[in-house]
């Protein structure tokens, strides 16, 4: 038999009313952490077999937000729905066209809060799912790593992006449904014009996004890879469904539309076995034609005994304005950046010292006075520049 205490009515609702409102209200406070592990827990078993090398702390951690997010809106609703004053007040009213008569439609203060909600729950669901796909995402790019194979590597965030963006289009499609009642594909259908217009403003995303496809097509380059895009040098961190993310040698991080990447003049300097090195060393006018043959000499066999260059050469190119010019050419093994330069230091450290050890020295641009020293009131100076 009930309690006439809990029946007791006070601004619209029960004592009882209030007791379930505050209790359930409560149960969620205190228990939605609890509850979203051990759901993630259980959601997990789903991908046990294919996460098996993965811990499920990560899982869990991905998904307890969401899922306390979700239990927290499901809590408060249900203890709203407990009572019923003033969710019955009357916010607004509207005429309807109902057949061939119009009748008032009242909105009332519960519906609003119902339409809410239902926004926020279809919102925290497909925050859920886009929380696992990142973990399926983490898992996939946990097995790539352990190939030798990079495009795996470079693979796994492109379609990570791509199903989340697709996810998220579908998501809000569905609010669209079921929040606002609109009848979407009576909307995709009626948008005619208004769809070219759309497409038209998209036109360069799409070709960004036709211009990935290309890159996983053709791979021209993986992530790792060290590049040059119309001068722009960096490392590719990362290949997304719009740009491509490049560290330059200065860890300055930049971002480059894949229609660019596709369609400038790109070098891939990773996959070439050597780095080609060509300059000039000016020596001075007054080293004998002997000294030079002995320099050029000693740089080739310099040169041809390094372990790692390869096609080395040096040669007395041409005669400058102020220095007699010696073309160094030689190809650098690849390897890493910080080692490439050291070997370039150690080459040019060895060029001073065969130089300076055959009685020559490097060249600056200089100027001679040609003719006897002028009187002080004369300004005529016959200049002659070396």
């Amino acid at each position: 038999m009930d309690n006439p205490f809990f029946e007791q009515i006070f601004w619209g609702n029960t004592i009882r009313g209030y007791c379930l409102f505050a209790g359930i209200l409560l149960f969620g406070v205190l228990f939605k952490k609890i509850i979203s592990r051990l759901l993630s827990l259980l959601l997990f078993r789903l991908f046990k077999k294919f996460a098996s090398a993965v811990k499920d702390d990560t899982f869990v951690a991905l998904l307890l937000q969401p899922i306390a997010f979700f239990i927290s809106l499901c809590s408060y609703y249900l203890a709203i729905n407990q009572l019923k004053h003033p969710l019955d007040l009357v916010l607004f009213s509207y005429a309807k066209q109902i057949e061939k008569t119009k009748e008032m439609m009242h909105v009332t203060l519960g519906q609003a809060i119902d339409k809410v909600f239902l926004f926020l729950i279809i919102l925290s669901v497909f925050w859920i799912i886009l929380r696992i796909i990142d973990f399926i995402a983490h898992v996939l790019k946990f097995k790539a790593s352990l190939t030798a194979d990079r495009a795996d590597d470079q693979l796994v965030p492109f379609l990570k992006e791509l199903t989340k963006t697709i996810i998220c289009f579908f998501g809000f499609f569905v609010l669209l449904g079921y929040v606002f009642e609109i009848n979407v594909l009576t909307l995709i259908t009626g948008l005619g014009i208004g769809g070219i217009a759309i497409a038209l403003a998209a036109k360069e995303s799409l070709e960004n996004l036709i211009g990935s496809f290309t890159i996983f097509l053709d791979k021209p380059f993986t992530v790792g890879d060290v590049v040059k895009v119309d001068g722009v040098e960096g490392t590719i961190d990362k290949v997304g469904f719009r740009s491509t993310r490049l560290i330059s040698p200065d860890k300055t991080t930049i971002i480059i539309p894949n229609r660019a990447m596709i369609d400038g003049v790109l070098e891939n300097v990773t996959r070439r076995d050597f780095r080609r090195v060509n300059f000039f060393i000016g020596i001075t006018y007054e080293t004998p034609a002997a000294a030079i043959k002995e320099i050029v000499t000693a740089i080739n066999a310099f040169l041809s005994e390094h372990p790692k260059t390869a096609e080395g050469y040096a040669v007395f190119d041409n005669f400058g304005d102020s220095a007699l010019n010696i073309q160094v050419v030689y190809l650098v093994i690849q390897m890493p950046h910080n080692e490439y330069i050291r070997v370039k230091e150690e080459i040019n450290f060895q060029l001073i010292a065969i130089v300076q050890q055959y009685g020559s020295d490097f060249a600056y641009p200089t100027q001679r006075v040609v003719g006897e020293e002028p009187p002080a009131t004369s300004g005529n100076v016959d200049v002659t520049q070396v």
